[in-house]
């Protein structure tokens, strides 16, 4: 951590658990480090298509499916420096930090256990677990709710006793629009605010003029 006292603030990317039918928060988890890059991959959802060599003009059925995909760093090379501050550092390295990210890939124990619990007792019908609805936060402007798709871990180092100390974190998350969510939930809400602040920076953009692109107009 940098020490100068006219140094910005660092803001933390990172993932906001909620309720998906109360909207109240369940965890907050940060990005230890920011990664260095992040991918987003559009894919339109559009009507009509090629046929007969000819393609039709291009007509929107709904927002494009949005993917994201980061690599973001764990270390605990800061915490074991000092063992007496960070006792869990020194006993457990960065386990706590990656069960909690594994987190958002699986239920939990109690769900399970209670869904066996239905099944012993002659439940018939078992509805599937709902997972809390993730929410990916890159800056105020970059709220969106999302799915996890993909997720690997990389352990890079470890302490004597096998505990991992520095890992790389793949994540695949895929956007969810009103189209999976409907515009009615909290969820849908988010993506349409996500949107229209796109819109909204879009229209920030300087304008250009044709003569930019070596012409005098069209027609």
């Amino acid at each position: 951590m940098t020490t100068f006292p006219n140094a910005p603030k660092l803001i933390k990317g990172g993932i906001v658990l909620i309720d998906a039918e109360t909207a109240s928060v369940i965890r907050i988890i940060s990005l230890q480090y920011n990664a260095d890059t992040l991918t987003r991959r559009f894919q339109t959802q559009e009507t009509g298509g090629e046929g007969g060599g000819r393609v039709e003009p291009t007509r929107f059925k709904g927002p494009a499916v949005e993917s994201i995909s980061l690599d973001a760093e764990i270390d605990a090379t800061d915490q074991l420096e000092f063992p007496d501050q960070n006792p869990t550092a020194g006993a457990f390295g960065i386990q706590p930090q990656l069960a909690l990210l594994q987190s958002l890939v699986h239920p939990t124990a109690a769900q399970l256990q209670a869904l066996d619990a239905r099944a012993s007792s002659g439940t018939l019908e078992i509805a599937p677990m709902l997972a809390p609805l993730a929410l990916f936060v890159w800056s105020k402007s970059r709220i969106v709710p999302v799915k996890v798709s993909d997720f690997s871990i990389t352990e890079e180092a470890f302490d004597p006793n096998l505990n991992p100390i520095r890992a790389k974190v793949s994540l695949g998350l895929r956007v969810l629009s009103i189209d999976d969510l409907g515009f009615q939930s909290k969820g849908g809400n988010l993506f349409m605010a996500y949107l229209q602040g796109q819109e909204r920076l879009a229209a920030m953009a300087q304008p250009v003029s044709f003569a930019a692109l070596g012409i005098a107009g069209i027609g």
